[in-house]
């Protein structure tokens, strides 16, 4: 059924009126609504929210669907803030094979969009059933279309944006024309009604192409609301070498661009050869076929299958219109872009030269206050629809995400998905696999355990131990931490890797696992809210120090004099796990450290210039630890050996705030814990003599003969 004769509108443009309650309906539009027929994929929200105007499906079933509006996830906040799913048990069991978090693609956005095509009503808003999970507090998304107009463009990310956001899609009915200036209004209303409603709500406006350009306007002209703008290959400019043989292509053609398919493809609907290729796409088939063939078959079989929609969606005199009206978006977006004083975050794909000007971008970045611009060498204009592009996760790790005035690392943090941690996995695999790492903890008896029990479960607890040479034991240890005991270390990073703009350290992307998984810029406001809320915290003293150390400082500690977290964790009554790391002589030798590259001209300059963009948190401190230098260390890699981590006895300091305020036990209590570290250090460089299976070799022989997802034993307790 046609969402055309699903529902009908009242044509009166000046009235706007609360709908009775039993109605189940929103205001949406700048005119009165009510949507009576079946819509697949449309969330009915109550009459609490008024806002201005929605799609909304009926009690009777859909012919071809039965729709069941459930949350499929119980949404709550964790101890620090953090969105969290409420399940039983670790959820992270098994994150090795987990499936994408992503599931839908062009083959479903097609499908739903023949609901979509024969609509004749003007443009207005709909929220998807999959975003019905939201959490409490959560922003307010409002998604505005491309080319396509359907509203449908997230289609493959709504289910994990809507546990985050409350989202909202524009649709545009194919036959409408609507002017842009008009849909900057429309859009523009939404925005002000909402903002009236929730003023310390963020409005989030994601656009694509056309409709970046159309969100930009829109926050162009309301400077004063909390706009935060992502921005998907925006359109800056119009292409006129490509856009004149286009334009004059589509008057020829009879039905506009799914005609041209067909000529190049040879597929019409109802033909032998598109009954086969609907057959074909299958699950199984494509499954067979496996991996990205299989994934481009199954867009190009949906698309076979799928040309009477697109010959509705890209109709000759629509896209004629889109052209104009893409002309019209560009010019304003273009004339306003120094009133924009919202955030901005531009996924820009390196292969869409068509509306996309690089130049202009780099105008925009620095143009708009605060830009950041994130590249995606390898995706196409249709950025949302491929594979490998999540915007949550994107959202993650450029740390754009708040649900208030600023983001909260703390707060706003959101814990990873099994994939997100099967991702982790996946880029430490060879690491992991290489040096088959051993974990010990204490118990409370004081016996030690292989494995993770003799860790708390509940929090606060600071870890506090040391780094190795480039952090090499944080991947290993912070994922083992998730998938054996469902804790999740909050670890404290220095600030540089966590800035976005072109004052950070090469490429940002390079950080974004410290921000999926976890890592705040260390601080003492951070630390001191991190134990408030009950949370599990790494912390390293030694800092930049400790992990570029130079030749022969291997497990030495570079901490501070003064005990800087011991009253802290004693305020919140946190338990401090000292714990010590060794083998990272067993894997590479450091040939090259600071002391030589100064000497080099060229990564002399490069050190410099490295550590000034850094700068130095111990900057006045006259030890070792002021003297933090970022470089590059020049390794010579090992057959790799062993990686082994001790988790000494936890030490209590619930009870002992007075007595910890004192400078002088405060002091002493400090040196303790420095000497367990240093103790679970040496303990582990004397047992790993002892250890058979230190080396490669043995290892390997034992998996081949007892399963390569075996334990590997390690030297006797």
């Amino acid at each position: 059924m046609s969402l055309s004769s699903s529902f009908s509108f009242s044509r009166n443009r000046e009235t706007q009126k609360l709908l009775p309650s039993h109605q189940s309906l929103k205001l949406l539009s700048p005119m009165e609504v009510k949507l009576l027929g079946p819509v697949f994929g449309l969330y009915p929200v109550s009459s609490e929210r008024v806002v201005s105007n929605a799609l909304i499906p009926s009690s009777k079933s859909n012919p071809r669907r039965q729709i069941t509006a459930t949350n499929s996830v119980a949404s709550k906040t964790h101890g620090d803030g953090a969105t969290v799913a409420k399940v039983v048990g670790n959820p992270y069991l098994g994150a090795e094979v987990a499936s994408p978090d992503l599931q839908k693609s062009l083959s479903d956005f097609l499908e739903e969009a023949r609901d979509f095509v024969g609509d004749n009503g003007p443009p207005r808003w709909f929220s998807p059933l999959e975003c019905a999970a939201q959490a409490k507090g959560s922003p307010l998304l409002l998604f505005i279309p491309g080319i396509d107009g359907t509203g449908l463009g997230l289609i493959r990310h709504h289910k994990k944006l809507g546990e985050v956001f409350d989202v909202w899609c524009l649709h545009i009915p194919v036959r409408d024309r609507t002017p842009a200036k008009d849909l900057v209004k429309l859009i523009e209303r939404t925005v002000k009604s909402e903002n009236h409603r929730f003023p310390n709500r963020p409005i989030y406006l994601v656009g694509e192409s056309i409709g970046a350009s159309l969100a930009l306007d829109v926050a162009a002209r309301n400077p004063s609301i909390d706009i935060s703008l992502i921005l998907a290959n925006p359109a800056t400019h119009v292409n006129s070498l490509m856009l004149q043989p286009l334009v004059g292509m589509l008057n020829v053609l009879p039905y506009g661009v799914p005609t041209l398919l067909e000529e190049i493809f040879g597929f019409k609907h109802g033909d032998p050869l598109t009954a086969m290729l609907e057959a074909l796409t299958n699950e199984l088939v494509v499954h067979q076929m496996s991996g990205v063939g299989g994934g481009i078959l199954r867009d190009l079989f949906a698309v076979s299958a799928n040309l009477p929609t697109l010959s509705r969606i890209f109709h000759k005199d629509t896209l004629l219109w889109k052209l104009e009206l893409l002309k019209s978006a560009v010019a304003f977006a273009n004339s306003h872009i120094y009133a924009v004083r919202a955030e901005t975050l531009i996924l820009l794909s390196g292969r869409d030269q068509w509306l996309l000007n690089e130049e202009d971008i780099d105008r925009y970045s620095r143009t708009l206050p605060k830009c950041i611009v994130r590249k995606l060498k390898d995706n196409g204009h249709f950025l949302f629809f491929e594979d490998g592009v999540d915007l949550v996760t994107i959202i993650k790790c450029t740390c754009f995400y708040r649900r208030g005035k600023s983001h909260d690392h703390i707060s706003d943090y959101i814990l990873p998905t099994r994939y997100e941690l099967k991702q982790q996995l996946d880029d430490h695999k060879l690491l992991i696999d290489a040096t088959s790492p051993v974990y010990l903890s204490t118990l409370e008896d004081g016996k030690i355990a292989r494995g993770l029990e003799g860790i708390p479960s509940e929090g606060p607890v600071l870890y506090v131990g040391y780094h190795m040479l480039l952090g090499l034991e944080l991947g290993p240890m912070v994922t083992q931490f998730l998938k054996e005991r469902n804790i999740h270390l909050r670890g404290l990073a220095h600030p540089i890797l966590f800035i976005n703009d072109k004052d950070a350290l090469g490429d940002t992307q390079m950080f974004d696992k410290y921000k999926i998984m976890g890592g705040v810029p260390v601080s003492n406001f951070n630390i001191f809210k991190l134990l408030r809320s009950k949370s599990h915290v790494l912390l390293y003293p030694g800092g930049v120090r400790e992990a570029l150390h130079n030749k022969g400082e291997e497990y030495r500690l570079f901490w501070p004099k003064q005990p800087e977290f011991v009253r802290v964790a004693s305020r919140f009554g946190a338990k401090i796990i000292p714990f010590g790391v060794v083998g990272e002589d067993d894997i590479c030798d450091l040939v090259l450290d600071a002391n030589d590259q100064r000497n080099i001209p060229i990564l002399k300059d490069f050190m410099e210039e490295a550590t000034k963009k850094a700068g130095n948190l111990r900057e006045g401190d006259e030890s070792e630890l002021g003297n933090q230098e970022c470089y590059v260390p020049g390794l010579v890699p090992k057959i790799p050996g062993r990686f082994y981590y001790y988790f000494g006895k936890p030490i209590e300091t619930a009870g002992r705030e007075q007595e910890l305020k004192d400078k002088d036990n405060a002091q002493e209590f400090y040196l303790q814990v420095k000497s367990e570290v240093e103790q679970c250090i040496a303990y582990l460089k004397m047992k790993r003599e002892t250890d058979p299976y230190r080396h490669l070799l043995p290892r390997m022989m034992y998996q081949a003969s007892h399963g390569f997802s075996s334990e590997i034993p390690t030297f006797e307790l």
